[in-house]
């Protein structure tokens, strides 16, 4: 069973890939000779182009699939069973998530690099861009502030993993010198970066540290941001890229065997729900939609897409590889992470969190890894929220330099580290966290609404994002009217507030977007 649904699952997203992602490659005209900012605005710092494809797109794909893939379809599983999270992430990644990554990543590109929120200037209007930008820097330091958080948690939880994620920044610093700098071989600096990686796993689960320290949260929340400022200054191919670049493979690695644990060792459907329409959370419309997130659709793509990728891409070429590829991708990490719940584990254990639920099952798929599996799980998540980190807190930068005008890349960083670090230590992100979900998604279809306007603008067919975009807003704005009569009778009113707001702003946008589709026609 596990075996053909998942075998039918890479099958469509495949045909997904060739076909869909054939349609979009044309109907933007892309140019194997045009030359993409990361050439003609090479900087040294954000617009460098990387080595080849595989670099840029292991610096993608490790950006976008943080734990968002892992924990959205587990809650998603528990509150309505595996069927529709299944068919989301399937119909999702091929109709919308990989339409909005690659059109806002080819928008971005022939922009100059520009962030899409930036672009919304240009094609909706100035209002809109600056709403539109506030909204997604406020929705960035909220993503720095729980990674930064659960990032710290695990150190102290699970101390084993210490080593070879601290390991890894030294190592993708020297992985960067060898291919930029020496000039090596890239596969030859990839082979001694893995095996470096390699080192630092096994000298990690054989190691433990032993710290004495009065504020273990305090200490690491301060080494974290502290490694998200430096890397969010710091050209891009000493750190930002190698180490994105390494740790791909550690998902490469991480798909790989759980294809093979799943062919070598098929398992029968578990305990939980197949299909149900309600749950204490809610019902399956529109809760479930925005709950799986980047499993299917995530606004955070399109700032990756816009926001760091643009500026390091070296050919048009590989616009449909890493723009739509990588959301493909990231679509198998999401089946898998729902198989290793559905099919790897015969009951769910109460109190576990999504992560651990996660790492238990995947052990159990990977079987043959023995003691390994469950810590490998819990290191590839660690390792993934800190790539989402330091490329969270680069887009931030750019962004708050955009909008403010602000030309020291040290004060813009600062700037955002402080607010996170007050986010932190307050626990303001617990707060707000309730209303991510929806207002992820929110920036997904205001994305897909500002590359409709671009399409307009170029007299081009602009159904293929406009009706991807139509569909998030209906599901974001349900979803947040929804939250806010809950938040009122739980006597939450700064969330409800917050709600009533988003809601507004994304109205607004449309409202503006509308205006302009008048007008054009």
């Amino acid at each position: 069973m596990s075996l053909f649904i998942f075998i039918l699952v890479l099958f469509l997203l495949l045909l997904g890939y060739i076909f869909y992602g054939k349609i979009l490659f044309k109907l933007f005209e892309m140019d194997y000779n045009r030359l993409t900012p990361a050439v003609t605005k090479k900087d040294g710092v954000d617009f460098v182009p990387a080595k080849n494809w595989l670099v840029i797109f292991g610096h993608h794909f490790a950006s976008i699939a943080g734990a968002g893939p892992i924990v959205g379809p587990v809650f998603a599983y528990i509150y309505w069973g595996w069927v529709g999270v299944l068919l989301w992430i399937v119909l999702g990644s091929i109709f919308m998530g990989a339409v909005q990554d690659f059109s806002t990543l080819v928008v971005s590109l022939r922009e100059g690099g520009s962030s899409i929120a930036e672009i919304t200037s240009k094609y909706i209007s100035s209002k809109a861009r600056v709403i539109f930008m506030v909204f997604v820097i406020f929705s960035l330091i909220i993503v720095i502030a729980v990674f930064a958080d659960i990032c710290v948690k695990s150190f102290i939880n699970e101390r084993g993993i210490i080593i070879p994620s601290l390991g890894l920044i030294p190592v993708a610093m020297i992985v960067g010198l060898l291919m930029y700098n020496l000039k090596f071989d890239t596969f030859l600096s990839t082979f001694l970066g893995l095996a470096m990686l390699i080192g630092l796993i096994f000298l990690g689960k054989s190691t433990t540290l032993q710290l004495n320290i009065v504020n273990p949260y305090l200490f690491w929340m301060i080494v974290i941001l502290t490694y998200a400022f430096f890397a969010s200054v710091i050209p891009v191919n000493i750190l930002l890229q190698p180490r994105d670049y390494i740790s791909s493979f550690l998902l490469f690695f991480s798909i790989a065997v759980a294809f093979l644990g799943i062919v070598i060792k098929p398992l029968p459907i578990g305990s939980g729900y197949i299909f149900r329409f309600s749950s204490p959370q809610g019902t399956i419309f529109p809760l479930m939609f925005i709950t799986v997130a980047c499993g299917s659709i995530s606004g955070f793509h399109s700032l990756v897409s816009s926001g760091t990728t643009s500026k390091q891409l070296p050919s048009e070429k590989d616009t449909l590889l890493v723009g739509y590829g990588g959301m493909i991708l990231e679509a198998i990490l999401a089946t898998i992470a729902l198989f290793c719940v559905v099919f790897g584990l015969k009951s769910i254990p109460q109190g576990k969190t999504p992560t651990e639920l996660f790492s238990l099952g995947f052990s159990q798929i990977v079987f043959f890894l023995g003691d390994y599996g469950q810590f490998i799980a819990l290191l590839i998540l660690n390792t993934f929220i800190l790539t989402t980190l330091d490329t969270a807190t680069r887009i931030t930068r750019l962004l708050t330099e955009e909008l403010l005008g602000i030309k020291n890349k040290y004060l813009s960083t600062l700037l955002i580290i402080s607010v996170v670090s007050y986010f932190c230590l307050k626990g303001t992100w617990q707060v707000l966290w309730p209303i991510f979900g929806a207002s992820n998604q929110l920036v997904a279809a205001i994305a897909l609404l500002v590359v409709s306007a671009y399409l307009i603008n170029k007299k081009k067919s602009f159904k293929v994002t406009l009706i991807p975009s139509i569909i998030m807003f209906i599901i974001t704005i349900s979803a947040l009217f929804i939250k806010m009569v809950v938040f009122l009778k739980e006597n939450k009113y700064l969330l409800a507030f917050l709600s009533f707001i988003l809601i507004i702003l994304g109205l607004f946008i449309v409202e503006e977007f509308r205006r302009l589709k008048n007008y054009v026609s």
